[in-house]
């Protein structure tokens, strides 16, 4: 008889290949997590820096209204803040790669990389110069010195605003309308400075570049009117002409009464010169970034308007290749209705994934195959033997060899149940061993009786 205590060959190899299944489970359990962690990854909102100012702008305030507006909306995209001096401090951290979007206007000196997102709003340049006010006691309107631009040589120009940009595109208004530059005088005043400019008397015209219906510029025409008399609004006659050499600008239209309707302000449309103020970001970032922050932003723009009105004037870019400044293949995608949606994006991973999987399970059931292939040998074995002993009961002289040979069977059956639990052998195979069994009992029975009556010493069966 074999030693109870042996550990059968079988019994170890078993504990070899519950370990090696235990490594598989935990091999996909990590994979699990991989998947999760890549799947979160994706699709977590991205936070993007933008970078506006000054402190307290009408730019900020927007920004910072957007940022609140997609953080309440839960976004895909959520927008952090870089608050700066200005609009040149807003550019030098873009270009420096310390903010991914940034709020500019389009004439300024921007990056090589920088690719527009949105229009926030058209800047105007409103120029125009005081009539003087009328002697006491007579209704009659004084004349203008200067109607036109061509009357601005040898004056001085009043530019609202600190910023070089609004010098440079003066001079370059003056250089087309046929003006040397260099005989026009130009002071700068700062935004608080309005009445100050106003009142100067060395000033003999004063220029604005903001939103039409900017607080600023109303509030410098009607300053200037109190101070100096109803203004002359001087038309950019070559608006169409600065366009068409410098991309960058266009030739726009001033509505009459949009600065006042008592006195009218200005009496009749005049013609100038516009330049867009941008949300800009570098070539590099993300499209898909970019299209869901367009996304985001055009779908609320009517909601950021009843907050605050000046989002009414958000404008989608020019998706023309030949744009002067292009729009980013991100906005332009959303624009022009050619964002891929998430399937199109990853449905070579997504099949590239399914035919891992498929591998690995085509590989798992293989190498299952083979762990167990010892197993099904076994079985087939104790199957075998398991008949053979129904002919060895049959000839048994001895009550202890039946013993014997019911230990030998229950450790077949045992085994048989350990493969079946494995996977090994089905439904079928079992109930074969069953039968076996069966007829081995009724063998180990029907021996036990002849062996009881003395028949021991009666000539042995044979099997079959």
């Amino acid at each position: 008889m074999s030693d109870p205590n042996e550990i059968h060959p079988l019994s170890r190899r078993r504990r070899q290949q519950r370990g090696y299944a235990f490594l598989i489970l935990a091999a996909g359990m990590l994979a699990f997590a991989a998947a999760a962690g890549t799947l979160y990854y994706v699709l977590r909102p991205t936070t993007l820096r933008i970078a506006v100012g000054p402190a307290g702008s009408e730019d900020q305030k927007l920004i910072q209204l957007i940022a609140q507006t997609f953080a309440r909306e839960n976004g895909a995209v959520r927008l952090s803040l870089v608050t700066t001096e200005g609009t040149a401090e807003s550019i030098a951290l873009f270009a420096a790669g310390k903010a991914d979007l940034a709020v500019a206007r389009g004439d300024l000196n921007l990056p090589a990389n920088a690719e527009s997102v949105a229009i926030l709003r058209k800047n105007v340049v409103v120029l125009w110069a005081p009539s003087g006010l009328a002697a006491k006691g007579s209704k009659k309107q004084p004349a203008p010195k200067i109607k036109s631009l061509d009357e601005l040589a040898g004056h001085r120009v009043g530019v609202i605003g600190r910023t070089q940009a609004n010098v440079t595109l003066l001079r370059n208004i003056l250089k087309e309308s046929g003006i040397n530059p260099d005989k026009v005088t130009v002071s700068q005043f700062a935004t608080n400075q309005l009445g100050e400019m106003a009142r100067d008397p060395s000033v003999d015209a004063f220029m604005a570049v903001g939103p039409l219906k900017s607080k600023i510029t109303v509030d410098a025409i009607a300053a200037t009117a109190a101070a100096r008399g109803e203004p002359k609004f001087l038309p950019v006659d070559v608006a169409d002409a600065i366009a068409k050499k410098n991309p960058i600008y266009e030739s726009e239209e001033i509505p009459a009464s949009i600065f006042g309707s008592s006195p009218q302000r200005p009496e009749d449309k005049v013609d100038t010169v516009a330049v867009n103020h941008l949300i800009i970001a570098p070539k590099s970032l993300s499209e898909t970034a970019v299209a869901a922050f367009a996304r985001q932003l055009f779908t609320n723009r009517q909601q950021l308007a009843r907050e605050m009105p000046t989002a009414s004037q958000i404008e989608k870019p020019d998706t023309d290749k030949d744009a002067a400044l292009p729009a980013h293949a991100g906005a332009a995608a959303y624009i022009d209705g050619n964002e891929r949606t998430f399937l199109e994006k990853y449905t070579d991973y997504i099949w590239f994934a399914v035919l891992i999987v498929s591998g690995l399970g085509s590989a798992g059931a293989w190498f299952k195959h083979y762990w167990y292939k010892d197993e099904r040998d076994q079985y087939i074995a104790h199957r075998d033997q398991l008949l053979a002993l129904i002919s060895r009961v049959r000839n048994a002289e001895t009550p202890d060899e039946l013993v014997e040979m019911q230990g030998a069977a229950d450790r077949m059956l045992r085994e048989a149940f350990n493969c079946y639990d494995d996977g090994t052998i089905e439904d079928g195979d079992l109930s074969v061993i069953g039968l076996a069994l069966e007829q081995f009992h009724h063998a180990v029975a029907d021996r036990r009786t002849v062996l009881s009556a003395g028949g021991a010493g009666m000539p042995r069966m044979r099997a079959g």
